[in-house]
């Protein structure tokens, strides 16, 4: 208010003024003090103020209450330890011994180490025999024996060992009808010997050099005739391999991050009868040295976050038989992983150079003859297919495959230097086309189920027929495990569209196709049914019976099977 006041007294004093003076400049003149007041500190402390409210006290009395308890003890039952070792027992010995129809016998052993984190080495010794005879035929029976042992020392860088083995198998020519012949006259018998050393590296390092060398010899050789002018009048065969491989790995995802290569060089030398000799017109004595070297490269690598796997190699092969040849066969493939691992579709390209040997002849068909050529074999391969898991326990597997084999081994009855009862080579360039899959359940350790299926066209160049080779395959396994006590095993195997060359056009069942007479060799259907009873941990029983159906069908064409053989047995570990 009093501001105000003071305002309004000057105005009106300044208009006194103003309008009391008629001309001329009016200078007014005051005192004023306009000085600023000094500042001053307060030099008080705060303090705080503590006032305590108090409340007045209420004391409760305690209640006294006594309730009578009672309690009882339970019994508990004692616990039960049953003490496990952390690993199971190993025994060093194995043996199974049986017997069964047609006098069929067999005897197996095998006696090894047990944990060693440095030596490992052990025995297999294995025989089995028939001394029975097939219906209306002649003498077929048969014995195999084979003995196996190996050793094995391995170090932190490094291990190295080897093996040896020994085969003598005895077997009769009895694909024809007449039970009463001789069967020294048509009695066969391949005997095998040999061993195999090996060195191998296993640095653990990135960007280090492995590799593996090993060496291998064997002598295969068939029976020695009666007479000592023709002693040498069969088929002998010295074998020699050697085989590296060298591996080079980085922890890098490039195309040379994971290089390997395999250098492997082979000679097999095979001899029949003298050379330049000759018993007939149609049997002369020959020998034949073949020498193969092969070099592999080899690369794989990812792509795609790993979803992508790609492999490219090749294989150059040098062929030094009656002339030298060169080969080179393309190797690649490519796999994709879809939706982690479900679905894998997968195509791929390869090829290589086989090396044909007179106990390969043998071990496929021991019906052949001794005085077989030996004729190296080339294989190209293209396939594609699909592979993946349709639940945890159901795996699967479709191709589709294209081959072409050059120099492919054909079985046909030889009635030059036999009766028709010894199989000769005639060796061919065969074309195939090949759909195939397969479906598998497994059940832990409980249940395991395999189906595999094949459907074969083939096209030879040189004959109306691929002799003996099935168009239809089906194999079913199946293997049943109850509480690890009782053990069933089922096997089925389905083949058609097997045809053999015959020379005899009276022959039942024998049909013409581009002048050459064929016959049907039927159906193969050979159910097999197997149990095993673990009486204890050591012991158990098995029996086995094969050709459920009792089918005598023809394995070769005048070689029938037995219809139904049965053997029983047992088995322990020591």
């Amino acid at each position: 208010m009093n501001k105000h006041i003071i305002i309004f007294l000057s105005i009106f004093s300044t208009l006194s003024l103003a309008f009391g003076q008629n001309e001329g400049d009016v200078n007014i003149v005051t005192d004023s003090d306009r000085s600023i007041a000094p500042a001053y500190r307060i030099y008080l402390r705060p303090k705080m103020i503590d006032t305590a409210i108090t409340s007045s006290v209420i004391e409760y009395p305690l209640l006294v209450l006594k309730e009578e308890t009672s309690f009882e003890v339970e019994g508990i039952e004692p616990a039960n330890i049953r003490h496990r070792a952390q690993l199971s027992q190993l025994y060093n010995g194995y043996a199974k011994l049986g017997a069964g129809s047609l006098l069929r016998g067999l005897g197996e052993v095998y006696y090894n180490s047990t944990r060693s984190r440095r030596f490992n080495w052990g025995v297999h010794a294995l025989h089995h025999s028939e001394w029975g005879e097939l219906s209306d035929y002649a003498p077929s029976m048969y014995d195999n024996t084979q003995v196996k042992a190996f050793g094995k020392i391995e170090e932190s860088r490094f291990s190295y060992g080897g093996g040896a083995h020994y085969r003598n198998q005895g077997l009769h020519y009895y694909g024809f009808q007449n039970p009463e012949a001789d069967r020294d006259s048509i009695k066969q018998r391949y005997q095998s010997f040999g061993f195999n050393a090996f060195y191998d590296s296993h640095k653990k390092d990135s960007a280090t050099l492995n590799y593996r060398i090993g060496l291998e010899y064997d002598n295969f050789s068939d029976r020695k005739p009666e007479a000592d002018s023709l002693s040498d009048w069969r088929g002998m065969e010295n074998y020699v391999g050697l085989k590296t491989s060298w591996q080079y790995n980085t922890s890098s995802n490039v195309l040379l991050s994971n290089l390997r290569a395999d250098l492997d060089v082979s000679w097999n030398g095979f001899s029949y009868g003298v050379t330049g000799d000759s018993l007939s017109p149609y049997d002369a004595g020959f020998t034949s040295n073949n020498t193969v070297i092969q070099l592999r490269p080899l690369t794989s690598f990812y792509g795609l976050n790993e979803k992508v796997q790609f492999k490219i190699g090749g294989e150059f092969a040098l062929d030094i038989h009656d002339e030298t040849n060169a080969s080179l066969y393309p190797i690649a493939e490519a796999r994709y992983s879809l939706f982690d691992d479900m679905f894998i579709p997968y195509a791929g390209i390869e090829g290589g150079l086989k090396q044909q040997r007179f106990a390969l002849l043998a071990e496929e068909n021991e019906f052949i003859g001794s005085n077989n050529p030996l004729l190296n074999e080339s294989v190209y391969k293209f396939h594609f297919g699909i592979k993946g898991t349709l639940t945890s326990r159901i795996s699967f597997n479709a191709n589709v495959s294209f081959e072409n084999w050059r120099n492919h081994a054909l079985f046909i009855n030889d009635t030059i230097h036999s009766s028709g009862n010894q199989f000769r080579v005639a060796y061919d360039t065969v074309s195939v086309t090949t759909i195939s899959g397969s479906i598998s359940y497994q059940q832990s350790e409980k249940l395991k189920i395999d189906v595999i299926g094949k459907f074969n066209t083939y096209a030879a160049n040189n004959n109306p027929y691929a002799w003996n080779l099935p168009q239809l395959e089906l194999i079913t396994r199946g293997k049943y495990n109850i509480a690890d006590k009782l053990i069933a095993n089922l096997d089925f195997s389905l083949e058609t569209g097997r045809k053999a060359q015959v020379f005899d056009p009276t022959i039942e069942g024998a049909e013409l196709e581009d002048g050459v007479y064929y016959r049907d060799l039927g159906v193969i259907a050979d159910v097999n049914l197997g149990a095993e009873f673990r009486y204890t941990k050591r012991l158990s029983i098995f029996a086995n019976f094969n050709n459920i159906a009792a089918q005598n069908y023809q394995r070769w064409n005048g070689y029938p099977v037995n219809a139904f053989q049965f053997m029983a047995g047992l088995t322990f570990r020591f």
